[in-house]
């Protein structure tokens, strides 16, 4: 399998990368990156305002938007700016957030704290930090498994979800590295290690979408407590997180080399079930050619980013350099059109999948075909941005 997957490379090099030549000329010409990040700035002004004009929202998909631009910074000034205003408009004087309730225990809402972190390195203003202290706060007392993994969030008791270790555990670490808080870095080891431990197909490498520790959820195998399908965005949810949690995780903390050896496995993992013809990954990783299941645009991207950031720091094998640059070539293929005004759209991104709740989601293969695609959702562009700036195209 690993021979032949290999032998496809250059084929799959042609495929993606020759059947629209005019695309991609206009991409050496102006990066992919800036593209998309102008593309976004042109439908929506404001950050603030993305999505909903009347009620902003302190919601991880949207700060995940201004992380990724604010990756361009350095090309010029609006980027950064595009982020700053958001995080300037919900941070307040007394340090609190507008939209965010500590006592809700919900990791997406930590998500967003790595922008203030990041304006408030280039600012210092002590606002700033008193907002960030809360957020460490609210990890400090956050609900936990008896195992230790903080639960997804307060309304899903005893539940993991691999979108949660994302949300939470790279915030954890730059906050430990930043504040001299070691004590967070062995909770961030600790949640990478067990959610792996717990989702982990053995039979596959991939991962399950989330764990319920109680085993009474409808949605799980009540012998393991699994979830039933491993969702592609969920494990790039994961595998982002691992990828920079490393940045700031001590190179000598005693779990480091068995965190790196995990994303090693995943990422094999992942290789396995990428569609040989396509070049990307589909909604339902294990799954692929079954009917209604479709290559999904947020997994592939955060899957693109994940190997180009592994492989030039050396956590993955240089192979995946390789395979990242091809698998952008695909996803410019497959996923992204240009209209006449030169906006980009990326097409085929799950809009949201999730577990329990009211309506209940059962987690069938069922509901994650049938859950909404969105054109230029959110997840999906910020991870396009972050995959095209990291390979610099």
């Amino acid at each position: 399998m690993k021979t032949t997957f290999f032998v496809l490379i250059p084929i799959m090099l042609i495929a993606c990368g020759q059947k629209k030549p005019d695309t991609v000329q206009k991409s050496m010409t102006e990066k992919w990156s800036v593209s998309m990040a102008n593309s976004v700035m042109t439908r929506y002004d404001s950050l603030i305002h993305y999505l909903d004009n009347k009620n902003p929202k302190w919601q991880y998909d949207v700060a995940f938007v201004g992380q990724a631009i604010d990756r361009l910074g350095t090309l010029d000034i609006k980027y950064s700016k595009y982020m700053e205003d958001y995080v300037a408009y919900f941070v307040h004087n007394n340090g609190s957030v507008t939209d965010y309730d500590p006592l809700e225990y919900n990791l997406d809402r930590i998500n967003p704290a790595k922008n203030i972190l990041t304006v408030y390195k280039r600012t210092g203003n002590p606002v700033y930090r008193n907002a960030l202290d809360g957020f460490a706060k609210q990890m400090e007392t956050h609900p936990k498994t008896k195992t230790g993994g903080f639960w997804h969030k307060k309304i899903y008791p005893w539940q993991m979800w691999l979108d949660g270790i994302y949300m939470a555990s790279p915030f954890l670490a730059q906050y430990g590295k930043e504040f001299n808080a070691p004590q967070w870095f062995d909770v961030v080891a600790h949640q990478i290690e067990l959610i792996y431990s717990k989702t982990v197909d053995t039979s596959t490498g991939l991962l399950y979408h989330a764990w319920d520790e109680s085993k009474t959820q409808r949605w799980c195998n009540p012998e393991t407590g699994q979830s039933k399908y491993p969702w592609s965005r969920a494990m790039g949810w994961y595998t982002m997180a691992i990828v920079d949690v490393l940045d700031f995780l001590p190179e000598n903390h005693p779990e480091r080399d068995s965190i790196i050896t995990i994303l090693q496995k995943t990422c094999e993992a992942l290789l396995k079930v990428r569609d040989p013809e396509k070049g990307l990954w589909y909604q339902v990783l294990n799954q692929g050619g079954r009917e209604g299941n479709y290559i999904e645009g947020s997994g592939s991207a955060m899957f693109t980013y994940v190997f180009a950031k592994g492989a030039r720091k050396g956590y993955l094998d240089k192979k995946y350099m390789t395979i990242a640059n091809d698998a952008f070539d695909c996803m410019i293929k497959e996923l992204i059109t240009r209209d006449d005004q030169g906006l980009l759209t990326m097409h085929q991104i799950c809009g949201g999948c999730g577990l329990g709740g009211n309506p209940y989601r059962d987690g069938s293969y069922e509901y994650y075909i049938n859950e909404k695609k969105v054109d230029n959702d959110s997840k999906g562009v910020a991870a396009f941005i972050m995959a095209a700036a990291e390979l610099d195209r």
